[in-house]
């Protein structure tokens, strides 16, 4: 699959800024991988960053979390959409001598850190939105210190399947994104010369009244069809309609309609200066992918 070019981030900047007031009240699934990913933290043991990064942040979270787990650690929130940065802001009991979360716009693609600056980056549902995994971990390997942990998520092929297939009835224009596979994932954070990939996947099962509700909801949180190939007219209503119908056969016994989430997530560790990214021209390694079991979770 070639994924250069897949998406229009202007587009994708656009939806998210348009969801900043709904994101936090909408986003369930995305507080409950952010949980994940928290346990993970756990893999730090003693160690103490100084410098942290959470990447893709929306209304910051995560941001607040880290900032309460290492009150003395340097916390830079980042995100492609302005008006999500505005809403980041402490919890009650706040300590206004407490190091402020720094906020910056920019772009996961192109990140505006000093070489060797950060000891922690923290993406929970952000990369999905790149197509390049390759230039994004090397991105990734720039601004970490040597031994500093990657710790993120992405959505996987899985995800919104009835969605992708209910359209593909109706239309033949995308309407889903194309998600990387953990395998492309794994393969990706390899070549970028990362050490000690441990990645893992969930399906969570969401079950909505209808197709309007499930679109509805990735409304509000800014998961709207971002696609360059997208076709820039609204979707007509016999288009809709055909894919509502087409959406219908995966009605359960409770009368609700499953909408599949696969999330993939990965923890890696930055390597030590100097050591390659490939040796004789191959892959230092590939990740197995195919042993890993998947979780199921229905809500």
């Amino acid at each position: 699959m070639n994924r250069r070019d897949v998406f229009d981030h202007r587009q994708v900047r656009r939806a998210f800024s348009r969801a900043a007031g709904s994101y936090s009240a909408a986003a369930e699934l995305q507080r409950e991988v952010e949980s994940r990913l928290f346990e993970s933290l756990e893999y730090l043991g003693e160690q103490q960053p100084t410098s942290i990064l959470d990447l893709g942040s929306g209304p910051g979270t995560a941001a607040v979390a880290l900032r309460q787990r290492w009150p003395k650690a340097r916390v830079v929130a980042v995100d492609l959409a302005l008006p999500m940065l505005r809403r980041v802001a402490p919890k009650r009991g706040w300590n206004p001598l407490q190091r402020p979360i720094d906020r910056v716009c920019a772009d996961a693609r192109a990140l505006p850190l000093a070489d060797d600056s950060v000891d922690l980056i923290f993406s929970n549902l952000c990369l999905q939105w790149v197509e390049d995994l390759d230039s994004l971990f090397a991105g990734f390997r720039r601004v970490l210190r040597p031994g500093g942990l990657l710790l993120c998520s992405t959505f996987g092929p899985g995800t919104l399947h009835e969605l992708r297939a209910a359209f593909a009835e109706a239309d033949e224009a995308a309407h889903v994104s194309p998600f990387a596979g953990i395998s492309e994932f794994g393969d990706a954070l390899m070549r970028a010369g990362f050490r000690d990939p441990v990645l893992d996947r969930d399906v969570d099962l969401h079950r909505h009244a209808d197709m309007a509700d499930l679109m509805r909801g990735l409304r509000e949180i800014g998961a709207t069809n971002a696609l360059a190939a997208r076709r820039r007219a609204l979707t007509g209503r016999g288009r809709f309609a055909a894919a509502r119908d087409a959406y219908e056969q995966w009605r359960d016994a409770d009368g609700l309609l499953p909408a599949t989430w696969e999330t993939i997530t990965a923890m890696a560790w930055a390597p030590a200066h100097g050591q390659p990214i490939r040796e004789g021209g191959e892959d230092v390694a590939r990740f197995p992918a195919a042993g890993i079991p998947v979780r199921r979770r229905r809500g």
